[in-house]
């Protein structure tokens, strides 16, 4: 369906694909109720989703049921999403769909029904096994395994745009809410440090029969990145490593840091829209240039999360185990980084506030072989300012170390809808 049909027959043949949405039910786990406002804007029409344990309900118009989700779209990307010709999370990235409210919802709304044929969605929001860990994953592509880990605060949600774009270039992505964030669980007795992450990580990794991968972490995500490269180099093909989060060197809060206990997190309380707005804009060169719909889809996020004990608990933990990590002497960061063995690609920014890109020339010492480069007028998440940029660094990276490794193992194409809950 193009955008020159009448409006009469557009309307028409979206309805009867909202009509056959029940028949085509993949189920949820026990317990699961969500409610979902599609809203075509070119259509001026509702349709309210209702999925539950026990099945699908569609009805247009909307009911005085609060809605979890509400989607917000045109009924051509609509319909390129119910035939499969285009995946949610990329429409998000080309900016030709909205969400607000719950963004995991949102995002595995795609994955509760089958394509037309039987086809298996090409997005998968599933909860997977590691250990006693519940850890929330995004998959979808088909080819070698690249797994994405955000930073601290964040979600998988920051990297959307990375996975759309690498899911179309060979590869099946895994965007992880590692545990403590977003989805996935929290619990009040873990860690929270680099060791307890790759972990893990790992867990995922044999939950879904993933041999090797290559591993893309932003901040946080990139030192957690780091450590799986470090213990378990055999499972790591190349490390992406965006803005990492490495030791510090000069620590100025050391002593207040070490005072303020995470255990803190369980006292209630919240942090105001308006000081969300604000750290999170900070996070970029050019907050002009951030699109306002993600910039409230990160805001409501964090909110929302943030809300519980667990997630405050898992923060500033991650935080405090960041900042106060030892740099140099035994076990520290940096003789430890000198020992990895696989392939990196460090990207660092030129007005990153948080993890200067001074950091690259104590990475050029302690690990000389890996490969640095600055992004000019870059804040420090480079997969949102500039997306297109770090993208197509990834894919040369992955690329170069895919064509080192072809010999010893060839990749199985294997797709998002092969992937084990």
């Amino acid at each position: 369906m193009s955008g020159n049909y009448p409006h009469a027959s557009r309307l028409e043949e979206v309805e009867r694909a909202f009509r056959t949405l029940p028949g085509r039910y993949l189920g949820a786990e026990p317990g699961f109720d969500a409610t979902y406002h599609v809203r075509l804007g070119d259509l001026g029409h509702t349709w309210e989703v209702r999925a539950t344990t026990h099945g699908a309900r569609v009805r247009k118009g909307i009911t005085r049921r609060q809605p979890d989700v509400t989607i917000g779209t045109d009924s051509v990307t609509w319909m390129h999403l119910r035939e499969g010709r285009l995946s949610g999370i990329e429409a998000f990235s080309r900016r030709r769909l909205y969400a607000r409210g719950h963004l995991d919802l949102a995002v595995a709304f795609e994955g509760l029904f089958r394509l037309p044929n039987g086809r298996a969605p090409l997005v998968r929001v599933h909860d997977v096994k590691a250990g006693r860990t519940r850890v929330s994953t995004l998959t979808m592509g088909a080819g070698r395994d690249v797994l994405l880990l955000h930073g601290l605060g964040a979600t998988k949600a920051s990297f959307f745009d990375t996975a759309a774009a690498l899911s179309r270039g060979g590869y099946r992505v895994h965007a992880l809410d590692l545990p403590g964030f977003g989805s996935s669980s929290k619990p009040a007795t873990a860690p929270y440090n680099a060791a307890y992450f790759a972990d893990s990580v790992l867990g995922v990794m044999d939950a879904l029969e993933i041999d090797r991968a290559h591993v893309v972490g932003n901040s946080l995500g990139g030192r957690v990145a780091i450590e799986l490269g470090l213990r378990a180099p055999g499972r790591v093909h190349g490390l992406g490593l965006l803005c990492p989060a490495v030791a510090f060197l000069k620590r100025a809060y050391h002593p207040v840091v070490r005072l303020l206990r995470p255990e803190l997190g369980i006292v209630p309380h919240r942090f105001g829209r308006k000081t969300i707005v604000n750290q999170f804009l900070a996070l970029f060169a050019d907050p002009g240039a951030i699109d306002p719909s993600v910039a409230d889809i990160v805001v409501d996020e964090f909110q929302r999360i943030y809300g519980s004990p667990g997630a405050r608990l898992a923060f500033l933990s991650a935080a405090r185990n960041v900042y106060l990590e030892k740099p140099f002497g035994r076990d520290g960061f940096y003789p430890r980084l000198g020992e990895l063995e696989r392939p990196a690609l460090f990207v660092w920014a030129s007005h990153d506030r948080v993890i200067p890109a001074a950091f690259a020339r104590h990475v050029a010492e302690w690990l000389p072989g890996a490969e640095q480069i600055v992004l000019d007028a870059c804040g420090h998440a480079p997969q949102v300012e500039r997306p297109e940029q770090t993208n197509g660094l990834l894919r040369r990276f992955f690329a170069r170390v895919d064509a080192l490794d072809a010999p010893a193992r060839p990749a199985p194409a294997r797709s998002a809808g092969q992937a084990a809950a």
